[in-house]
Formats: structure tokens, sequence, C-alpha cells
């Protein structure tokens, strides 16, 4: 079983809107080092069963084995759901639903390819808050359920900070992981990241690229490029990094593959080497984004 906390560097791929091509990338994205991968029971935007199939052919070829893979996926809610392509009904009880729909993904992401004998999700989140609270803790004490035989963890995406904190008041199984926007409009999460550094969550960027291209520019970004060569959206997901976020990174590109992750590491090197250098840069950076 692989931790997400260990991750080094912390990426998750990102399997959205891969559509017919998800195998392959999937399956690249792990040839290139990546060890946690993130989907969704969720056909309008994932493939979930060819996140599955990547997976097995990825075992079967002794690219990795599934206790290094830190594999997560959603319950995604009618709102969010293609009514003509789900993974469930949407007559039946939320209860029915959201059982029907981790059936669905265990199916789907199981190790073996004609049993699902020891199938497991690392991480199941909500894809987003229900129309109600009384509705999104339902639906997390549905999920508990699960923990620890089939899911070993849960968590929640596009989540404010008050809903975040009720589930983890009145919930059993506390959320491990936030899976959120990290852009301005949520002024980065400063306080939602707080509680999460407070109470062992993980938090999960995404749009870290497309949601900040104004960052790209700034000194502290420039800084770290110049000096050790690195593109400057390989020195923003160091610094955002160095936060504590483990960044969603769904690029389709198998060059980009390579250089994000090494790219990294390379940053982080020079920070060893350079440690007052790197802190005053970072000290800056998260000033300027946390004003």
């Amino acid at each position: 079983m692989s931790s997400l906390s260990s991750l080094s560097p912390a990426f998750i791929y990102g399997t959205a809107w891969k559509k017919d091509n998800t195998t392959k990338l999937v399956k690249e994205a792990l040839i290139a080092g990546f060890r946690a991968v993130d989907t969704a029971a969720q056909p309008r935007h994932y493939r979930e069963e060819l996140v599955g199939q990547a997976l097995r052919e990825a075992y079967k070829d002794g690219v990795v084995r599934r206790e290094d893979i830190y594999l997560q996926t959603k319950y995604t809610s009618l709102a969010g759901q293609d009514r003509n392509n789900m993974p469930y009904n949407a007559a039946d009880s939320l209860q029915k639903q959201i059982e029907t729909s981790v059936a669905s993904s265990l199916r789907k992401l199981r190790p073996l390819q004609d049993s699902e004998v020891g199938s497991y999700i690392d991480c199941v989140l909500m894809h987003s808050p229900l129309p109600t609270l009384t509705q999104t803790l339902e639906a997390w004490h549905v999920l508990e359920a699960f923990v620890p035989e089939k899911i070993l963890s849960l968590g929640i995406s596009n989540v404010d900070l008050e809903t975040l904190e009720q589930i983890h008041k009145t919930s059993k199984v506390k959320p491990s992981v936030v899976q959120n926007r990290f852009y301005p409009a949520t002024g980065h999460d400063v306080e939602l990241r707080a509680f999460c550094a407070e109470n062992d969550i993980i938090y999960e960027s995404f749009w870290t690229l497309t949601g900040n291209l104004k960052l790209l520019g700034c000194n502290e970004i420039a800084t770290i490029a110049e000096s050790t060569g690195v593109p400057a959206p390989i020195a923003l997901y160091s610094l955002v990094m160095n936060l504590g976020i483990v960044v969603l990174n769904g690029t389709s590109s198998l060059h980009h593959m390579r250089e994000d992750r090494e790219g990294v590491e390379v940053v982080k090197a020079w920070a060893r080497s350079n440690p007052s250098e790197w802190e005053a840069v970072f000290k800056s950076f998260k000033g300027r984004i946390e004003s």
C-alpha cells in the first residue's frame, strides 16, 4: 500500500478528460514514475474502466505492483452526472446510489483481470458536497461503512471550510484528503489549508497552473527558474509542493510527465544546496499568495 503523504515528488496523475486515450496515458504516467492516480465514477469526464485496464496491464508487465500505487476515485452525486450515462440509478436512494457507485469503482479498478478478489481503493472522495449539509453528512456516513475493508480512507473535493469542519466534527472516519481548486478566487484556501494541517488532512490542488497564470511571471518563479534551469511551471509546482500540497498533474505529454517529475527533484536539490536563498524565495512566494 502506497502512502499519499510519502510521495516524492508529490504529484497525482489526473485522468479527467482523457477519453479513449486514458489507458495509454495512465500507462505512460506510470512508466514515467507517477505512483498516484486520480479518477472518478463519473463517465461524463472520466473513463474509470480504462484507468483500471491501464493499471492491470502495468501490474502484468511488471511496471508497478498494486501496493506501490496510491489510487483514489470519487463518488459523484446526481448534479455532476450525465443522466444518460452514470454508474447508478437516479431513482435509487442516496445510500443505494453510493453503494452502487463504490461497487462499480471496485469492479473497474480491480487488480485482477477476471476477479474482484483483492480489489480495494486507497481513498474515495465525495466529488462535491451535496445540496444540503444533512445530505452531505448522510453520504459521508454511508461511505464510512466501506472503511477499512474496501476503502482505506475518505476525502472530499470542492469543499468549503464550514462543510469540512462539520464533516470532521460528526464523522467516525475523519477526512484524510481535500481536493480543491488552488486559485485566487478562494484566496488559495489559506484558512482551509490551515485546518487541514491541524487535522492531518492532505490538501490536493487542481488548476494549479491554469488557475495561477499570473503567478508564472512573478519574481519568485523567475528566480527559481533562472537558478535551476527548470521551466516556470515546474518552479511553481515546486513552491506549491513546499506548502505541503499534493498537486494533480494531468498532462497528456510524455515529455512533460518526465520533465515535471525530474524538474521538481532538480529544484529540491538546489534548495538543499542553497537553503538561505530557497527560504527567502519561498517566504516571499508564501506571502504573495496568502496576503
